[in-house]
C-alpha cells in the first residue's frame, strides 16, 4: 500500500491511499466466486456460470462491492501507518470512485485529527498547587440542620377558638366560582390546605389579603375580573364571583429537641446520637464540596496552561449535545406548564452562540485529560463502567436496566462517549491526588 499525507490545516489531513493491483485483482476474484454461488442463471448449474457472463451482467455491482470492502480496510491501515487519531473522516461517494481489475485503486480520505498536546505541569516534580480550604462544620450549621429536621417533624394542630388568622397560619378552605350565578367548571376546590403569607395562588386567586384577620368558619366573596384577551373565552372580559369558606385554622407546632424527638426521626436512641449522625453527614457533604472546588481549580489551571487548536467537529458535536439537553429540559418545563411550542430558527441560533464557549471549554478539558490518561496508562475497566451506570441510574432515579437500554439505543457512539467521560474523570482524580495543597 502506498500513502501520501497532505496537511490541509492544523487539524486536517488528506490521506491519498493506493491499493496495489494484485490486492484489487484478488478482491475481484473473491467477489465473483461469491456471486457465482448466489446467482441463478438458466442453463447453468449453481457455481458454474462463466466468468465472462458474470462480468457482463454484474460488473457494476461487483465493482461497488469491492470498493465497499477495500475502502474501510485500507483506510484503517493508512490511519495506523500515519500515526494519527481521527475524530472525523470524509470519504468520497462511491459513484465518484473508479476501480478496475488488475490496476491499482486510489482514493482519498480527508480526516480531522486530535491535536498533539504537549502536557504541562500536572504532577511531581511540578504538581498543581492549591490553596487550602480549611472550612469545617460549625455548631451554627449543625443547629440549622436540626431545625430542618424539626420542621420535617412538625405537626399542624388546631388553633384556640376565636383565633385571628395571621401570616404563618395554615387554613383549610373550600373555594367555588360562579359566573352569572351559575357554577363554573374548573373553579372548585375543597379541602385545600394553604399557608397564609406564602402568596401562593389558589385557582389563580391571591387570597392572603382576603383571609388575614378572619376566623374559622368565616365565608367571604371575592370578585375576580378577567381581561378581554384572556385565553379562556368563557371568562374573557367577565367577572367570576368566588366564594371562599374557611373550614379550619391550624398552626405549626415544632417538637422539642430531646431524645423522644430523635426516636421519631429514625433509628436513634438519643438526641446526641442524631447530632453525631447529622454532623457526620454534613462533614461528608462538605468534604465533597471542597474536593469539587479543588477539581474546578485544577480544570481552570489545565485550561490556562495548555494551548492548542481544537478539532471543530468535536466542538460542534459537544455543542449539539448541550443544545439537545437544553431543549429536552425546556420541553419538560413546557409540558408541565401546558405549552407545546418548539424553538424557532432564531432561538437555535441564539442557543448555539450562547453555549459555544462552554462546548469549546468542555472539549479542551476533555482532550487534555485524555492525554494525561494515555500518558499515565489509565483505562476504563468493566467495573468502572458498571459502577458509573449504577451511579447515573441512582442520580436519574431510573432502573439500571432502563438506563442500559437507553445507552445501547444510542449505538456505539453513546457507549464510547460514556467511556470517555469515565476516563476523563479518572484522569482528573489522578491530577487531584498528585496536586499539592499548601499549608
Amino acid at each position: 500500500m502506498k500513502m501520501e499525507v497532505t496537511e490541509l490545516g492544523p487539524m486536517k489531513r488528506a490521506l491519498k491511499i493506493e491499493v496495489p493491483a494484485d490486492e484489487v485483482t484478488q478482491r475481484f476474484a473473491r467477489a465473483y466466486v461469491e456471486l457465482n454461488r448466489q446467482v441463478t442463471i438458466p442453463g447453468f448449474r449453481p457455481g458454474k456460470v462463466p466468468l465472462a457472463l458474470l462480468e457482463k451482467r454484474y460488473a457494476k455491482t461487483v465493482e461497488e462491492d469491492v470498493i465497499r470492502a477495500l475502502v474501510p480496510d485500507f483506510y484503517e491501515k493508512a490511519v495506523r501507518q500515519a500515526g494519527i487519531v481521527p475524530v472525523h473522516v470524509e470519504i468520497p461517494p462511491l459513484d465518484r470512485v473508479k476501480i478496475k481489475k488488475n490496476e491499482p485503486f486510489t482514493f482519498t480520505a480527508t480526516v480531522e485529527i486530535k491535536p498533539n498536546i504537549e502536557l504541562r505541569d500536572y504532577k511531581a516534580p511540578s504538581p498543581i498547587s492549591l490553596k487550602p480550604d480549611k472550612r469545617t462544620v460549625t455548631d451554627e450549621q449543625l443547629d440549622r440542620g436540626l431545625e430542618v429536621l424539626r420542621e420535617q417533624q412538625a405537626r399542624l394542630e388546631a388553633t384556640p377558638p376565636g383565633h385571628t388568622i395571621a401570616d404563618g397560619d395554615y387554613i383549610v378552605l373550600d373555594l367555588h366560582g360562579l359566573l352569572d350565578g351559575v357554577p363554573l367548571e374548573g373553579t372548585k376546590k375543597e379541602g385545600q390546605l394553604h399557608k397564609v403569607g406564602s402568596h401562593a395562588s389558589v385557582l389563580g386567586l391571591e387570597i392572603d389579603s382576603h383571609v388575614g384577620g378572619k376566623h374559622e368558619g368565616d365565608a367571604l366573596e371575592i370578585s375576580q375580573p378577567y381581561p378581554a384577551g384572556h385565553p379562556d373565552l368563557r371568562v374573557a372580559g367577565k367577572t367570576v364571583l368566588f366564594t371562599l369558606t374557611i373550614k379550619s385554622v391550624k398552626e405549626k407546632k415544632l417538637p422539642a429537641l430531646d431524645d423522644e424527638f430523635a426516636k421519631d426521626c429514625g433509628p436513634y436512641n438519643s438526641l446526641q446520637e442524631i447530632k453525631d449522625r447529622l454532623r457526620e453527614g454534613m462533614e461528608q457533604a462538605l468534604k465533597r464540596e471542597i474536593e469539587d472546588n479543588y477539581k474546578d481549580t485544577i480544570v481552570k489551571r489545565l485550561m490556562d496552561t495548555h494551548h492548542f487548536d481544537l478539532p471543530e467537529t468535536l466542538v460542534e458535536r459537544e455543542l449539539e449535545a448541550i443544545i439537545r439537553q437544553h431543549l429536552q429540559q425546556q420541553q419538560q418545563q413546557q409540558r408541565k406548564g401546558g405549552a407545546t411550542e418548539s424553538p424557532g430558527t432564531e432561538d437555535l441560533t441564539s442557543l448555539r452562540q450562547e453555549h459555544r464557549e462552554e462546548a469549546t471549554r468542555r472539549v479542551k478539558v476533555s482532550l487534555v485529560l485524555e492525554a494525561i490518561a494515555e500518558k499515565e496508562g489509565l483505562t476504563v475497566t468493566q467495573d468502572d463502567f458498571n459502577s458509573e451506570i449504577v451511579r447515573l441510574a441512582s442520580e436519574l432515579k431510573l432502573p439500571t436496566a432502563d438506563l442500559v437500554k437507553m445507552i445501547k439505543a444510542g449505538g456505539q457512539e453513546s457507549i464510547d462517549d460514556l467511556r470517555t467521560r469515565i476516563l476523563v474523570d479518572k484522569a482528573l482524580d489522578f491530577v487531584y491526588r498528585n496536586a499539592m495543597i499548601q499549608g
